[in-house]
């Protein structure tokens, strides 16, 4: 095939010498080098782009990178009926199934009226040449995530200074929304090795706020509480002091303090710690436990007051050979051990922390535990009032208007005194016909006021005979 240079010596034969010299040389220029030049002439020619794109890679080094998992995290949620290409994962310890962006896909976005664009691109691996330049298995160049940001160069900006740090937040809010709650048992193993260990199940109990048969005023200063909590890191650090709050959930047996806790994690979305002090042995191990437990949880002792530390300070009875009484001191868990993991300089190994102890007699626990700074917050978990039963009832029989009998019911629990969510609870689980649960609840509070009314009876002579 003749090339336009050929042709244009046929008709030019004085400069035929001339061009078939340059035809000799551009066939000895590699053809690489065409192409390269070639490409850099249209670059130079092609108008200039309006637009700024924007590199998020997978990964920062060997580390991951948080921008990457937060535009994933948002653009997964941009994903509609009309895209064409989806991600589907799904962690086997997750009970729902992820929609993700996918390759090739492009989302339209907009920020305060800015429209932007999203691409989402993999690179495959590329076989590397080895150093010796012979052909061969040099390996491969391992596969390139990243998504592109599109947008016009006047927003820049706006895009770096506030589009970005949204997407942060907001991804933020969307991983908490889909968090499992896990529960953690958090034991100390006894053994040559001497190791923490961490068993996690999902926490799957479903007691919410709305659910909690409590006090409303009581439950919204909880819920208040909490979110002023979780908005106050800067002031934490301002005024020195550890970001965790300390929680003493005191009252009978049966009150809902257990309920309380889960409803806590759930509306916070935190991990919660199960730890048994008296597994644990000594102050060193309740530190090393502190080490392995994770920001944005919530740290639990239940039945502190059944902890001999709680309410002994001296633990440690005297002794004649100190060396002895040191060593007895050192392999043993110690009240001064336990202050140091609530606000000494322990409690400051992690952020967003909830502690919380719960106990039947708050009166056996020892002062110093007691104080502001260790436990902040003292919530007493009273018997079940009128309006505990009217979330119970909502909960449990769907009945959310006052039935006829819920004025008898409602008298027999303010004269009652001491009837406890739980025990109402188990008298409405006994049947699914509204009628039959409610009458055999009438008969179970006039039972317990019957029997109240003797005991007190009782006391009565017993301090009139005295």
């Amino acid at each position: 095939m003749s090339t336009p240079l050929a042709l244009l010596g046929a008709y030019v034969p004085q400069y035929a010498t001339l061009i078939m010299f340059l035809l000799t040389m551009f066939n000895l220029v590699p053809r690489q080098l065409i192409y390269n030049i070639v490409d850099a002439v249209r670059s130079y020619w092609k108008p200039k782009s309006s637009k700024i794109t924007l590199h998020i890679g997978e990964k920062d080094g060997m580390s991951r990178n948080q921008m990457f998992d937060a535009a994933e995290a948002l653009l997964s949620t941009r994903v509609n009926c009309d895209s064409k290409f989806f991600r589907v994962t799904k962690n086997v310890k997750e009970d729902h199934i992820n929609i993700k962006f996918a390759k090739s896909e492009l989302i339209i976005d907009s920020f305060e009226g800015i429209s932007v664009t999203w691409k989402y691109v993999i690179v495959p691996p590329k076989p590397k040449e080895r150093s010796d330049g012979h052909d061969g298995d040099g390996g491969a160049s391992p596969e390139k995530k990243y998504i592109e940001l599109k947008f016009e160069k006047e927003h820049k900006e706006t895009i770096i200074n506030s589009y970005l740090p949204w997407i942060l937040e907001k991804s933020k809010e969307i991983e908490d929304q889909k968090k499992e709650v896990k529960l953690y048992n958090l034991q100390w193993q006894c053994s040559s090795y001497n190791t923490s260990q961490k068993e996690s199940v999902n926490l799957h109990h479903p007691s919410t706020f709305d659910t909690l048969a409590m006090d409303p005023k009581m439950k919204k200063a909880i819920i208040d509480d909490l979110d002023l909590f979780l908005k106050r890191k800067d002031f934490y650090s301002k005024v020195g002091k550890a970001w965790k709050r300390g929680y003493l959930l005191y009252g009978p047996p049966g009150t809902g303090k257990s309920s309380l806790i889960a409803a806590m994690a759930n509306y916070l979305k935190f991990d919660i710690y199960d730890i048994q002090l008296n597994s644990i042995g000594s102050d060193s191990n309740l530190k090393k436990l502190m080490l392995s437990t994770s920001n944005r949880s919530m740290i639990v002792i239940e039945d502190i007051d059944c902890s001999k530390q709680s309410h002994d300070r001296k633990k440690i009875t005297p002794s004649k050979d100190a060396i002895a009484n040191y060593k007895r001191a050192s392999d043993q868990l110690s009240l001064s051990g336990l202050l140091n993991f609530i606000d000494g300089l322990w409690s400051c190994c992690g952020d967003e922390r909830i502690i919380i102890f719960t106990t039947n007699h708050k009166e056996k626990l020892d002062p110093a535990l007691l104080r502001p700074g260790r436990m902040d917050v003292h919530i007493h978990m009273s018997y079940l009032t009128a309006d505990g039963f009217k979330t119970l009832a909502a909960n449990y029989l769907n009945i959310h208007d006052h039935h006829w009998r819920f004025e008898e019911i409602e008298e027999l629990i303010k004269g009652t005194d001491q009837v406890t969510p739980a025990e109402v609870a188990e008298e409405l689980m006994k049947s699914e016909n509204q009628e039959v649960v409610l009458e055999g609840l009438v008969k179970f509070l006039k039972l317990k006021k019957s029997e109240q009314d003797e005991k007190l009876i009782s006391q009565e002579r017993i301090e009139s005979s005295g």
